[in-house]
């Protein structure tokens, strides 16, 4: 089992080979955890034991105590709802609307994703856009999931 107690800094990341890492793939709720254990791609076992209220990007990469990288972490596919829509200002509604909800929400220039809600699948529907249902990466904005601000 490793113990992964850091994420590395943009400037280690650049010093260490993709390669030579183990593949942490997680769902979005998952990279939110930090203190929680995990199974790589390769079937090793890695304990988080990350800063409280660290949430996890897809190419961040891990490392233990000696600042020796171990993982790589990656948005794990799962089932989403992806929305798009025929005009600017329809698109600008939704995510306004959506984002009114505080609920996690990828947002990107063609499409917006979020995880599956009826309710807001529908209420989406109502204002003339289109849902896609897929399993897809989700990578949310970090506001959704912590309150706390950096200084």
């Amino acid at each position: 089992m490793y113990i992964v107690t850091q994420r590395l800094s943009i400037e280690a990341k650049k010093l260490v080979k993709r390669e030579s890492l183990l593949t942490l793939a997680l769902i979005a709720e998952d990279r939110t955890r930090s203190r929680h254990r995990f199974m790589t791609v390769e079937e090793e076992e890695i304990n988080l034991q990350l800063q409280r209220g660290t949430v996890l990007r897809e190419g961040d990469i891990l490392a233990d105590e000696h600042s020796q990288a171990i993982a790589y972490v990656v948005a794990k596919p799962e089932a989403v709802v992806t929305v798009t829509a025929k005009n600017a200002l329809d698109f600008l509604r939704a995510a306004y609307h959506l984002g009114n909800r505080h609920i996690a929400l990828e947002v990107t220039e063609s499409y917006l994703r979020l995880t599956p809600d009826s309710v807001l699948e529908d209420m989406v529907l109502q204002m003339g856009l289109t849902i896609t249902k897929e399993t897809q990466p989700f990578q949310p904005e970090s506001g959704a999931y912590h309150h706390h601000h950096d200084h």
